[in-house]
């Protein structure tokens, strides 16, 4: 906002500012909509017929009984607060109007400090739209305040309001606010939102964990186009399923991650995706990864329906069982490679079962190990949301790593079976892959205890210069140890 518009919004009357969008960048209705299905489910029901019948100012009411919304770790819009602190410094009278319900809108007028009055829904009367502008008119006269909102809804208002300060979207309704016979005295924009916003809340950088479909190819050495082709659809259905448990996880865990360093900048928490947007994108997810897996093999169909189960229940409850919720990790990337094998009609040998439990379960251990080892650094002791506290962090490193050593000797038994002699010419070179193995899972752990491992591991791995270098290492000794042209004789052989 420009030093002009802070003076022309500085004038006589009080200054009646919205809540939803505007003070803070989401809706309290749909806040606590969200919490009431998370907290109190039964309480949630309990409101039904109020959105049945149309009663909203019932609904807001029942919903924010059921679903209370911590008001100190809402996404505030930090211009306009400190816009606020400039007016109510000069002597300005400061108004809380809203139509999210009072036991909402008062904690938040409370949290800001600013405000005079606060004028809500109060489960009789919805205070929106008109109902809002009669109020104000009623209160402070025709043209006798500023309106500071972010929505065509508040244009009933900002036509009985002397000065208009447009905030976020409602930038773009200027020349409307204007044919009105309101004058516009602010704006304050959003920052531009586009795609890399949707591709952020879908976490698209996660989709890099389900390439673990294709390992059923590549240790079976299935190479051909109907495979591969089968492999791909299986990944799409499989990260449009995950996308959506993602955008469902984040809204279920709202509260818990705007508390996180990290987390609280993700667009859900942090206000630059709505919750309408975010709950209509979950069946959109659904729909299109349900449309990719028509066309594979039933068996994958079904794996993919256990895989949405399993993480819905990790995502609603499973995480927070201290130990359950990284055998469930472990499961869910296990998961990954049975569908690959499923889809492609490629068997999962009992060897790749085996070496896949053991080394997710590491992973697993290594995605808690970092957040707790996130957590210790910021002076907390629980994790929100978690069953797990810092003094635990021994425990994880020991289990963890003693995973990753059982899969480096489930590795090495395979390496010496009949089944490696039937698949590579010369397979003494194998033996290399396990010193690989142990120093690429060793110093995994050792950056996990350093902090330097501060996302899923796959994904650190993706990110990791070394993993590429010992990747491209791996491909070299199974080129060595193939059978044809690029076979080499040599090694114990």
């Amino acid at each position: 906002m420009s030093e002009a518009e802070r003076e022309g919004a500085g004038g006589e009357g009080p200054l009646v500012v919205d809540l939803d969008g505007t003070l803070v960048k989401t809706d309290l209705l749909h806040e606590s909509a969200v919490s009431a299905v998370v907290r109190d489910p039964v309480g949630a029901l309990r409101a039904l017929p109020a959105l049945l019948r149309g009663d909203r100012a019932s609904l807001k009411r029942l919903l924010a009984r059921a679903g209370p919304v911590d008001a100190s770790n809402l996404p505030f819009r930090e211009e306009l607060v400190g816009f606020l602190g400039e007016e109510k410094a000069r002597g300005r009278r400061l108004v809380l109007a809203t139509a999210a319900d009072e036991l909402l809108a008062r904690p938040v007028a409370a949290r800001v400090g600013l405000f005079d009055e606060v004028l809500a829904s109060d489960g009789a009367r919805n205070l929106g739209g008109e109902e809002k502008r009669r109020l104000l008119v009623a209160r402070f006269g025709e043209k006798g305040f500023d309106y500071a909102a972010d929505r065509r809804a508040d244009l009933p208002v900002w036509r009985s309001a002397r000065g208009a300060i447009l905030v976020g979207p409602a930038t773009r309704l200027r020349a409307e606010v204007e044919a009105a016979g309101t004058t516009v005295v602010a704006g304050l924009p959003d920052p531009p939102r586009g795609l890399a916003t949707l591709l952020s809340a879908i976490r698209v950088r996660q989709w890099v964990k389900n390439l673990l479909v294709f390992v059923p190819l590549l240790t079976g050495h299935v190479f051909h186009a109907d495979a591969l082709a089968a492999g791909l659809l299986a990944f799409v259905a499989l990260s449009l399923c995950a996308s959506a448990v993602y955008v469902l996880n984040d809204l279920a865990d709202l509260p818990s991650d705007r508390l996180h360093p990290a987390k609280s900048r993700r667009p859900l928490a942090s206000g630059a995706l709505s919750i309408r947007a975010g709950l209509a994108l979950v069946p959109l997810l659904l729909a299109a990864s349900a449309a990719a897996a028509a066309f594979l093999p039933a068996g994958a169909r079904v794996l993919l329906a256990v895989y949405l189960a399993t993480t819905t229940l990790y995502s609603s409850w499973l995480k927070r069982r201290v130990l359950v919720d990284v055998f469930t990790l472990a499961f869910l990337y296990t998961l990954r490679v049975l569908v690959g094998g499923a889809a492609t009609a490629v068997p999962v040998s009992p060897w790749l079962l085996a070496f896949s439990v053991f080394l997710f379960l590491s992973l697993a251990f290594v995605k808690r190990a970092s957040e707790l080892q996130s957590l210790k650094e910021r002076g907390g002791e629980g994790a929100a949301g978690r069953d797990w506290f810092v003094w635990d962090s021994l425990v994880v490193h020991v289990l963890g790593v003693s995973s990753a050593w059982m899969s480096g000797l489930v590795l090495a038994i395979y390496i010496h079976s009949d089944v490696v002699r039937g698949l590579y010419g010369h397979p003494g070179w194998l033996w290399l892959l396990v010193p690989t193995l142990l120093y690429w899972s060793g110093r995994v752990w050792v950056l996990v205890g350093r902090g330097v491992v501060n996302d899923d591991p796959i994904v650190f791995a993706a990110r990791d210069g070394v993993t590429w270098a010992l990747a491209v290492a791996t491909a070299a000794i199974l080129l060595m140890a193939a059978k044809g042209p690029f076979g080499i004789p040599g090694l114990m052989e």
